[in-house]
């Protein structure tokens, strides 16, 4: 189910808000978080019924082998927890593994063994990605004693809280459980609704009014890439998608965060304006933030040994993007996508170690011509259309005036919306830092209901998140 449609802002929405602050309302606390978690299930196996049962089989499963790791605390146990551990964590790999790499690993195999075996065509399940990471770090962090207060409950709703189920952000339980447990949040406050539907309208119109339209115009080029590209549509698609690529997900995230407002549930910032750093690190930082906290904190702190020169950062932060690049999708374009970002961001790590720091007047624009360069791979699906598309960056022979008008005036709608998003990318706050000065007033309300309005007349023009695909 996708947050910018009827079925679920006039439907799912209302229903499931409505019940569970009414349960909340009679003091039927457990049962009020079984209907969240009922709700948070209808929710996915709406969007993905076929793995709808592999998905409670794992949920359940993991809630099992936690709690025994949980459990089995003490040195006397070392041997069985790390078996147990590593049992956990190689069914989640496996389960992802199966549905997302396949068919990269049957490619694979018939090109370097001849052979010829048939390719499985696994539909993904959404999701999948997002939340075996989350079960992941779940299974980590009851190895080393951290969830042993968890009851099923706490865990389900850690696991399934519907807005950051599909897409993110990445949540730690550590942040949304006890906000679940405070009795301040099983009451409906006002003021957090309204700062959730503004927060929420915000997304919605980022994603509906900005990020569909220039996706479906950049996929439409990016999807029928020939050789001898023109010079200028090669740029304005490539930044065109960079633009999309970002609304899109911060759309999602904006519209996440808002729905855990309502619930009274403050999920984690995803995005800070990462168009505005100064250089790939700084990137990094500002981008999928959650994502990045995750790969930090799981990949890079246990590759990551201070004095051994073989384990430095640089090598770690290396494996760490090597593993987000094969996160990200089932294909090399991927893998090295990752790698070069991995590259630029030890190049800007040196840099800034020196002091060698770029001007601000420099290094943004530097550092977004390079995330458009690297979304290039990203967005294509084999290194020869990446190569076509780089190779019409710098077909000068196609540059003409003539080219550019009938180009500007064939698409100078999606010309004007890409320079307001890069505008808005670049010259305004963020949607945090809009929402810290939120007041509930007319002003905010009246401004969330148009955008609100405006999306909900175009829904019928929804175009699927992005991340969906990955």
């Amino acid at each position: 189910m996708i947050f910018s449609t009827y079925q679920f802002l006039l439907i799912f929405l209302p229903i499931t808000f409505g019940g569970y602050f009414t349960l909340q309302h009679l003091k039927y606390t457990n049962l009020a978080k079984i209907w969240l978690v009922l709700a948070s299930f209808y929710f996915y196996a709406a969007g993905s019924p076929d793995f709808f049962p592999f998905f409670l089989g794992s949920v359940v499963g993991n809630f099992i082998v936690g709690n025994s790791l949980s459990k089995l605390q003490g040195a006397e146990h070392r041997i069985e927890r790390g078996l147990l551990l590593t049992a956990g964590v190689l069914a989640n790999v496996g389960l992802l593994g199966y549905y997302k790499y396949t068919d990269f690993f049957l490619k694979n195999v018939n090109f370097i063994a001849g052979t010829h075996f048939p390719l499985q065509h696994i539909i993904l399940p959404i999701g999948i990605s997002f939340f075996t990471f989350q079960l992941i770090a779940f299974l980590v962090d009851s190895f080393r004693g951290e969830t042993k207060n968890y009851d099923v409950l706490d865990y389900l709703l850690f696991i399934t809280f519907f807005p950051q189920l599909i897409v993110g952000p990445i949540i730690h339980h550590a942040e949304v459980v006890p906000q679940f447990e405070d009795e301040k949040n099983h009451r409906l406050i006002y003021d957090n609704l309204a700062k959730g539907l503004f927060i929420f309208s915000i997304g919605c119109a980022k994603k509906m009014l900005i990020a569909d339209p220039l996706t479906t115009d950049a996929q439409g080029f990016f999807n029928n890439v020939t050789s001898n590209l023109p010079m200028i549509q090669s740029w304005f698609h490539s930044i065109e998608y960079t633009v999309s690529y970002y609304f899109d997900l911060s759309g999602y995230a904006d519209m996440a965060i808002g729905l855990g407002w309502m619930f009274n549930i403050k999920i984690p910032q995803n995005f800070n304006s990462p168009y505005k750093a100064k250089d790939f690190q700084e990137y990094w930082q500002r981008w999928h933030m959650t994502l990045s906290r995750f790969l930090g904190s799981y990949v890079f702190r246990n590759v990551y040994r201070k004095g051994v020169s073989y384990r430095n950062y640089y090598v770690a932060t290396m494996c760490t993007f090597f593993v987000s690049g094969f996160w990200h999708g089932a294909g090399w374009t991927f893998v090295v996508w990752g790698v070069v970002n991995g590259f630029l961001v030890c190049i800007a790590s040196y840099r800034n170690k020196k002091n060698l720091y770029t001007p601000v007047w420099l290094g943004v624009p530097l550092t977004f011509l390079l995330a458009v360069l690297t979304r290039i791979l990203f967005v294509s699906d084999s290194f020869t259309n990446a190569a076509r598309v780089f190779k019409g960056l710098i077909n000068v022979s196609t540059l003409h005036l003539s080219t550019l008008q009938k180009l500007l005036t064939d698409n100078w709608d999606m010309w004007l919306l890409t320079l307001v998003g890069l505008a808005i990318c670049w010259f305004t706050p963020t949607t945090q830092k809009i929402a810290e000065k939120f007041k509930p007033n007319w002003k905010y309300l009246l401004y969330a209901a148009v955008l609100l309005i405006i999306c909900i007349l175009n829904m019928d023009k929804v175009v699927q998140f992005l991340y969906f695909q990955f």
